[in-house]
């Protein structure tokens, strides 16, 4: 068993309380690390050296600050088979997922770096003779950067990274189920000679550290990503100094297959769209709308490729499509869902209980005979379940994709361009995948409305969320 450290001022520390907290394999409900149980006390102490390091941090050429997550992502790469095992250790993904998450962890971090020549101000005509009106970009100050489980290491990139080239400086609160990959992650800056103060890393319990970070007078914004309920907890806290908030939270993501589709290659995209990460993504498909001219046909095909999947500890078998659930209450939460569809009228196809044994396994489980108002239609699942609803046309389909509290994203298979855009102009959804699967890139804007959050990440808008507008008025005639 590992104990892990906090990372303050360029310090490995641990925490005033001198309490751990477990950290437990999925796979296998074995600890294998534990970390320090942050206080408020080191909340602050971690905020004190973000805010004494970030004036001089943003006074850096940004090509300068640039160089430094450079050498950031050159460390990722250089740790990138340690990183890998934790990731899969500590959070049940698959092998080639955690690949993937390390990868593009530091092409991130490369990508934010390419913003340095790229923060632009504008200069506005005055009314006035003499005149200039001059828009300028500045950080916001210190950042507040609240991490989930599902994708534990590239959120660090997709907070810091854009942080960091803006001129800010940033404290972590990574989640107390995934540490380890961030208390990792801290040797990496360590390397690089990052500034102290510049990144912080406080461990612990959400409701201690994560409401400390939000209620302080110190920070500039709060990023979340979690779960509605989290992000609720943060915007209160948060607005005792109206603090800005940056939320990515849950989704429920609709499919929509219709008759003109190709429907071996849907069936595989929609596929990929609900098992990947073991199903535990915001913007996972979560519910498959299906015309009645083509319903029985899809599904045929859709319970093959369920059927398939392949599923079990990924550190110890290579060819595994899914891992575990990510702890007990995720598997208990699924579980009850599923029972919850089945007692309103769903039929089980495939899967629908726990794996027996150690680890929190939850089959591909595919539910027929769903209608729009039950449970499953509306509730977020975070878990493999697809539960599959008939439709007749394209008004009917897009008032019931609609209609839930969330709008992350959405995907629509169609040959058909007046479909496809008509599917863009009217679903309520941050996000519109055209014959794909749901994945977002990082030159995009990954952003919901509704329940799904506020603001966004990625791209040039992402960096946008960092900083703050100074507008001067400069009069030369007078």
């Amino acid at each position: 068993m590992k104990d892990l450290k906090m990372y303050i001022n360029g310090k490995f520390v641990e925490s005033s309380s001198g309490k751990w907290i477990e950290v437990l394999n999925p796979s296998t409900e074995e600890v294998i690390s534990r970390q320090p149980e942050g206080t408020v006390e080191d909340v602050n102490e971690a905020l004190d050296a973000a805010y004494n390091a970030q004036k001089e941090w943003a006074a850096r050429p940004a090509i300068e600050r640039a160089q430094y997550l450079q050498k950031i992502a050159d460390g990722i790469r250089r740790h990138n088979d340690e990183f890998v095992d934790i990731i899969m250790r500590e959070q049940g993904k698959t092998r080639g997922w955690a690949q993937t998450e390390v990868g593009v962890t530091a092409d991130y971090f490369d990508y934010m770096a390419t913003f340095a020549r790229h923060i632009e101000g504008e200069v506005i005509p005055s009314d006035r003779k003499g005149e200039t009106i001059i828009l300028t970009k500045r950080p916001i100050g210190v950042v507040a950067g609240i991490l989930p489980w599902n994708f534990p290491f590239f959120l660090i990139a997709r907070k810091a990274g854009a942080s960091l080239i803006a001129g800010c400086t940033i404290v972590l609160k990574p989640s107390q189920l995934t540490p380890e990959n961030c208390c990792t992650f801290a040797e990496v800056v360590a390397e690089s000679g990052l500034p102290g103060g510049v990144i912080n890393i406080v461990t612990g319990k959400g409701s201690v550290v994560g409401n400390a970070m939000a209620e302080s007078p110190k920070v500039g914004i709060v990023s979340v990503t979690g779960s509605v309920g989290a992000g609720e907890s943060i915007m209160a806290a948060a607005s005792k100094n109206i603090t800005k908030v940056s939320l990515e939270l849950g989704g429920k993501a609709p499919a929509i297959v219709f008759a003109d589709a190709d429907l071996e290659k849907s069936a595989q995209w929609v596929l990929d769209s609900r098992i990947g990460n073991n199903g535990q993504i915001c913007n996972n498909t979560e519910r498959v709308y299906v015309h009645h001219s083509v319903k029985k046909e899809f599904t045929d095909i859709l319970l093959k490729k369920f059927k398939a999947v392949k599923v079990g500890d990924p550190c110890k078998h290579a060819d595994v499509d899914m891992g575990p659930l990510v702890e007990k209450r995720a598997l208990e939460s699924v579980t009850a869902k599923v029972e919850k569809a089945v007692e309103q009228g769903a039929k089980v196809l495939c899967g629908g209980k726990p794996i027996e044994g150690k680890g929190y396994f939850y089959p591909a489980t595919l539910l027929d005979n769903c209608t729009q108002d039950m449970n499953i239609i509306h509730e977020e699942t975070f878990g493999p379940v697809l539960p599959i609803v008939e439709f007749d046309n394209i008004d009917q389909v897009i008032a019931w994709a609609n209609d839930v509290d969330y709008g992350l994203a959405s995907s629509v298979f169609t040959k058909d361009i007046d479909t496809a855009t008509r599917m863009c102009r009217e679903l309520e959804f941050g996000e519109t995948y055209i014959n794909r699967e749901n994945f977002e890139a990082m030159q995009g804007f990954h952003a919901g409305v509704k329940k799904s959050g506020i603001g966004g990440a990625d791209g040039k808008h992402g960096v946008e969320e960092y900083l703050v507008t100074h507008v001067t008025y400069l009069a030369t005639q007078y």
